[in-house]
């Protein structure tokens, strides 16, 4: 009698939906580890919008509340009234990185060892960073300085909320050489806009906050107060009245928001004295910037009124020689050939003390009137000519690119 054997059982397969919802099982979860981190980060973006959202709002709200009343004037000398400001304006400042290729000449260096690099061909890469300030939310255009994005082959910015900007999502609306500054326009949504205000209620002794980016230290806020206004005598000054004031100011502050006491935007910085911080630093005044914003904006460019003269302090000699003592006006030097001024007659030696019905107290305030006036208007001129007063009628022309800012 045998005994019983048991015979090996045949391995049963899976089946083919089984094999089919374990695949899927895999895709989804590789699909969810690739795709769960962008989610966090876009919710984290999110949430970081909301929060500073909410507190700009807030301290909106608790500013306008004070507008009008006795309490603002308590609250400017306390430092609740600097907190309200950094919350409101927090959203809306960025910080802007470039970059850009040089080219180092036959006899250049990029520093003390450049030496070590065959004359011609060293070739490095110029790191610059500078602040700006949204304007419009809806269509993303910022405000920054010319100088932070001139010549740069990448320009990154970042967002408040911790989002980066990259250079094929930014388009340069257009700059202004002369009053140095330039529209960017980011392609982000849920952005929030700066509140203008108004430069030419500013006096000296005003409290005003400068935010911005200096040495790459993130939406630093400092405080001081406007030590002067219609200052002059920085590069290409004569376009453009600054506002000077002690707010601490350093390298990467350039095209941050300059605030009053409400929060709103007076200024756009722009420069210090030296190479760091000295107690002095400049902001252009917002009448200027949201002038020049609105023509880049519309047009890419600011054209500007040109007269085509050489101006200089009244000589003494001419002075004395002509009793000019105490006579304010504009001394033409010189006249560039084939300009306005020479059609219309204007010599070397007057004295331009009229221009379009607005008095010149000097000669620094010529170029200002004469770059605000629409090209093609024709316009009046007085000027004072061998002790007697000339009426010229001058056709002010567009302002042609080769010429330097001081003519």
């Amino acid at each position: 009698m045998m005994d019983d054997v048991s015979l090996p059982q045949p391995v049963r397969s899976a089946s083919p939906d089984r094999r089919l919802l374990r695949l899927l099982w895999i895709l989804a979860v590789l699909c969810l580890a690739l795709v769960l981190p962008h989610l966090a980060e876009q919710v984290q973006y999110a949430m970081t919008r909301g929060q500073l959202r909410a507190r700009a709002e807030a301290a909106t709200k608790e500013l306008d509340r004070l507008r009008d009343s006795a309490e603002l004037v308590k609250l400017s000398d306390t430092s609740k009234a600097f907190r309200l400001v950094a919350r409101r304006i927090e959203p809306s400042v960025v910080h802007i990185d470039t970059s850009q290729e040089v080219q180092l000449g036959r006899n250049a260096s990029s520093d003390e060892w450049g030496f070590q690099f065959a004359p011609g061909r060293g070739r490095f890469e110029r790191r610059g960073q500078g602040s700006g300030v949204v304007i419009d939310a809806e269509n993303g255009y910022v405000l920054t300085n010319f100088h932070v994005i001139q010549n740069a082959s990448l320009v990154q910015v970042h967002m408040s909320d911790g989002r980066t900007v990259a250079n094929d999502e930014i388009d340069v609306v257009g700059y202004d050489v002369l009053t140095d500054l330039a529209v960017l326009r980011v392609h982000a949504l849920n952005l929030t806009a700066a509140a203008w205000g108004d430069s030419h209620e500013l006096e000296v002794g005003d409290w005003v906050l400068a935010v911005g980016n200096p040495y790459g230290l993130d939406r630093t806020v400092t405080c001081g107060i406007v030590s002067a206004t219609q200052r002059r005598g920085l590069e290409h000054g004569i376009y453009r009245n600054f506002l000077q004031t002690d707010a601490a100011v350093n390298p990467g502050n350039s095209g941050g928001p300059l605030l009053n006491v409400r929060g709103e935007l007076v200024g756009i910085t722009t420069a210090i004295i030296g190479e760091a911080y000295q107690g002095i630093s400049f902001a252009i005044p917002s009448e200027v910037a949201r002038d020049v914003y609105e023509r880049l904006k519309e047009q890419g460019r600011v054209a500007r009124g040109w007269l085509g003269v050489q101006l200089q302090e009244i000589p003494p000699e001419v002075a004395k020689e002509f009793q000019l003592k105490g006579r304010a006006g504009a001394f033409v030097a010189g006249v560039l050939r084939g300009s306005p001024a020479e059609a219309a007659g204007i010599e070397p030696g007057d004295l331009i003390v009229e221009f379009n019905g607005q008095k010149i107290p000097s000669n620094m305030e010529l170029p200002i009137l004469v770059a605000s006036t629409q090209p093609g208007t024709s316009v009046k001129v007085t000027a004072l000519r061998e002790g007697k007063e000339r009426e010229l009628s001058v056709k002010i022309t567009e302002r042609p690119e080769e010429v330097t800012p001081r003519q």
